[in-house]
């Protein structure tokens, strides 16, 4: 390792209160690293931040003030594409810290903190993809404004590992299976196969993030004595503000074990489209 942590919790702690993203990616591995080969213990003496640390760049506006990005195949398009998923990475490595260290002590099984340091250790992987990727178009993260939304779900669901898995891995990240196919479709055609494969492979390890959480979620709802589908239904509709919506990646879902029981009845009807192959 290259510091002095060795317990878990102050390993979740300094990758959330690094700013740089780059280090934050570092830190990440090394402690991933660190925790599969048995150098970390277990303990998390201190509770997590309530918002992980952030670079000056890029700019964070609100959702609502962020430039539309285009959907054509120009490289500044592509360019803003890849930010915009690079800022989505950036932030799924403090959410899955934040679960380690927020979560991992209340008496869970060891794999579940083996489940979500390794999607800590992907999603840095994934960021330090699109960074290089951005960096070969003439670009890096930072150079184009960003929106704060992200950390509104883990904010909004500080209180309760279920509804953190609900509306993280089982609305947020599902979504981006859902989404990932088209724009990978789009890729092609517009011929970068580069950024194309390299969004596929981001879509086909997600799908693991995607398991895990429904396999935790199911798990709790088996240790509190309630039906998962129902209960998923309930903490979405108190917790996600965003609704669901269609398309739907079916096959890939069913990959992660989250089948349309759970999201087709409480998508409006009015937003039916034909589902992603």
């Amino acid at each position: 390792m290259t510091s002095s942590v060795s317990c878990l919790g102050d390993a979740a702690t300094a990758v959330l209160t690094t700013a740089a993203p780059l280090e934050k990616v570092r830190l990440t591995r090394d402690y991933a690293a660190a925790w599969r080969d048995g150098l970390l213990s277990p303990d998390v003496p201190t509770a997590p931040p309530d918002r992980p640390a952030r670079p000056e760049r890029p700019e964070l506006k609100l959702p609502r003030d962020m430039p539309k990005r285009g959907r054509g195949g120009s490289a500044q398009n592509r360019i803003a594409l890849l930010h915009a998923l690079a800022h989505i990475e950036l932030n799924a490595i403090d959410l899955a810290w934040d679960i380690v260290a927020r979560f991992a002590p209340v008496g869970l099984p060891k794999g579940f903190t083996d489940d979500w340091v390794q999607v800590a250790d992907d999603e840095a992987r994934h960021f330090r993809m699109l960074e290089t990727r951005l960096n070969a178009l003439g670009s890096s993260y930072g150079d184009l404004p960003a929106h704060d939304g992200l950390w509104q779900a883990a904010t909004e669901t500080a209180h309760d590992l279920a509804a953190r898995l609900a509306v993280v891995p089982m609305v947020l990240e599902a979504r981006g299976l859902d989404v990932t196919p088209e724009t990978v479709r789009r890729l092609r055609d517009f011929g970068d196969a580069e950024s194309a494969d390299l969004l596929q492979t981001i879509h086909d390890e997600e799908i693991s993030h995607v398991a895990a959480g429904r396999r935790w979620f199911v798990h709790l709802c088996v240790e509190r004595g309630v039906e998962p589908v129902t209960f998923w239904q309930e903490l979405v509709g108190r917790h996600f503000r965003g609704g669901l919506k269609r398309p739907f990646n079916v096959g890939s879902r069913q990959l992660a074990g989250f089948g349309p029981e759970y999201y087709e009845p409480i998508t409006p009807e009015i937003d039916r489209k034909p589902e992603t192959r």
